[in-house]
């Protein structure tokens, strides 16, 4: 392998867990600086939480929805440019024809916009005793595939409910991707129960790293986040992971480790539907 491909094999991603206020100007200022930060510690790809530049939950989404572009996305764009990282910005509540979106946006390090995903599954739960929300109450959902291409790899991008979909991550992998970052807001029920078990499974199954962007936790909040933003490897183990408060975290991603990884434990060529075989129960009996 020559210098440059060895080079271009790794590189550093940083994962900004902030804590998200009611006051839209400080959170964009504070997602500005942990921005700043995170390149100046070498990072060349930055992550931020879900809904980065309001509160989360169905009563405050259309206050601070937004049009695309708009005054978050054009934050984003800016402090891409200003400190040359490929930025995925979380996600922001967005308005386009009446209809309101949970829309996370990706901008190169020139400051141009290179994907808008919106989040496909809606975070529609019930747990009786514990927490009901209901997303598709106020949001739409969207209902296509986001990746991005950087010089290092390809990148599938979900947004927390997401997460939960094995399909997707699947399809993510099919598509050549390495890495899926999904900024995400698990609660204190889901959170502790299945936050890491479905990182390290979408990561596991499909041997790529899956990285996840959590608001830090606020007790205060009408909706605490469970915090613990985590960064992990194709082998399923976790590299990197916040605790509950705002911090940012790095992991250095190695692709060649990746490729190592599929070739002593070969499973994507062999995921072909025409290796298997439907049996009937009643077949099974014979």
């Amino acid at each position: 392998m020559s210098t440059l491909a060895k080079a271009m094999s790794k590189f550093r991603l940083a994962v900004i867990q902030m804590h998200v206020s009611g006051v839209k100007a400080d959170n964009l200022t504070r997602a500005r600086g942990l921005v700043r930060d995170a390149a100046g510690q070498g990072s060349e790809v930055v992550l931020l939480p879900e809904c980065f530049n309001s509160p989360y939950g169905t009563s405050f989404f259309r206050e601070y929805a937004e049009s695309i572009p708009g005054e978050s996305t054009q934050l984003l764009a800016e402090a891409a440019k200003e400190n040359r990282v490929y930025l995925v910005g979380g996600s922001v509540p967005e308005e386009d024809g009446g209809k309101l979106y949970n829309t996370c946006t990706v901008f190169g390090p020139d400051g141009q916009l290179l994907l808008k995903h919106r989040k496909i599954h809606l975070f529609d739960i019930d747990v009786p005793g514990k927490i009901r929300f209901q997303e598709s109450e106020v949001l739409s959902a969207g209902n296509s595939l986001s990746v991005f291409e950087t010089p290092f790899c390809k990148v599938g991008v979900g947004i927390c409910y997401d997460m939960r979909f094995a399909e997707l991550a699947q399809l993510y992998s099919k598509k050549g991707c390495q890495l899926l970052v999904y900024p995400g807001a698990f609660n204190m029920t889901t959170g502790p129960a299945h936050w890491e078990l479905l990182q390290r499974g979408r990561a596991l199954d499909n041997q790529l790293y899956v990285a996840t962007a959590s608001p830090a936790r606020d007790e205060t909040a009408s909706y605490v986040a469970w915090g613990h933003s985590t960064v992990v490897n194709p082998w399923g183990e976790v590299v990197s992971k916040a605790g509950p408060g705002e911090t940012v975290i790095y992991a250095d991603i190695d692709l060649q480790y990746l490729a190592e990884i599929r070739q002593q434990i070969p499973i994507t060529a062999q995921r072909r539907h025409d290796v298997y075989t439907v049996t009937s129960p009643q077949e099974g009996l014979k």
